[in-house]
Parts: C-alpha cells; sequence; structure tokens
C-alpha cells in the first residue's frame, strides 16, 4: 500500500491520473532505515497492431514495487511487507520532473551521507530546459533568465 499526502489512506490508481510517475520514500519502521526512490506508473511496450509492432505505454507494477536497493528487497523479503511503510512524497507530470525531485531529496536529506538511508548512489541527467516553468520554483522562463545573466555579466564589468 502506497500511502500519500500524510494520510493513512491509501493512493490508488485514479489519484494518478495527470501524473507521470512519483517521489517516494520507504521506511523500515523497527529501525527507521529509508529509502529515497522515483517510480513511473507506466513503462514503454509494444502491441502488434495491423502487423506492425507500434510503441505503447502501459501500467508499470507500481503497485507492487518496492525500489531497486537489492539490500532493502532482500530486508522486505525477510522481514515481511508489514513492517515498512510506503510513502509518495511528490506526483510529478514528466520523467525529468521525477529525476529532478528524487535528486532533490536524495541530496536535501544527505541520504548518501548517512547509513540510515538505503541509498547508495545517484545518477541524475535533466536538461534545464526540461524543467524551468514546470517545476515549482523555477517560474523564471529562458528569457528572462538571459536577461538578468547579462545585466548581471554588465554590473561585474562596471565594477572593475
Amino acid at each position: 500500500m502506497w500511502l500519500y499526502n500524510n494520510t493513512a489512506e491509501e493512493f490508488k490508481l485514479d489519484d494518478a491520473e495527470g501524473y507521470f510517475g512519483f517521489v517516494y520514500l520507504i521506511t523500515h519502521n523497527p529501525t527507521g532505515r529509508k529509502y529515497i526512490g522515483k517510480k513511473f506508473f507506466t513503462k514503454a511496450g509494444t502491441r502488434q497492431i495491423k502487423g506492425k509492432k507500434k510503441k505503447i505505454r502501459k501500467t508499470s507494477d507500481w503497485e507492487t514495487y518496492w525500489g531497486s536497493n537489492t539490500e532493502l528487497q532482500a530486508e522486505v523479503t525477510k522481514n515481511g511487507e508489514e513492517q515498512y511503510t510506503r510513502e509518495i512524497l511528490r506526483l510529478c507530470k514528466s520523467r525529468s520532473e521525477c529525476s529532478y525531485w528524487e535528486t532533490f531529496e536524495i541530496f536535501s536529506r544527505q541520504a548518501l551521507l548517512s547509513d540510515s538511508y538505503y541509498n547508495s548512489w545517484v545518477t541524475c541527467k535533466i536538461h534545464k530546459s526540461h524543467v524551468i516553468g514546470k517545476i515549482n520554483g523555477s517560474q523564471t522562463n529562458s528569457k528572462q533568465r538571459n536577461d538578468n545573466s547579462s545585466q548581471d555579466n554588465q554590473s561585474i564589468e562596471n565594477t572593475n
């Protein structure tokens, strides 16, 4: 069961409408050890249409997913799912947004620097154009940024 918005209510597929994926936190309740990750609601697939293979998106295994960390997966199998809480931290509208917020959560919680997290690595490749204006707090468009950057460079030149 996935929880969302600090409630005890189960998150359902209907709640995912309009979203591409989510950033999550899995907690081992007895120890408090945590794992941060991202998961997409759909995955790529193919379908035979009129004798040709077509690319499609189909529902992923998000409802039964326990992260990609092998240590966590082994512990869930050994200890039982009831010892863990799976919580959706943030719903995201794109793959890039998921990557951005997963990386943000890992870094802001200093998960790689702490033994209280299962996370042992992070990889992230995001282009600025995929997130500017699409993520909370990044409402500036690239033209405004470039204008501000030019003004900052002129200010620096004037002080030299």
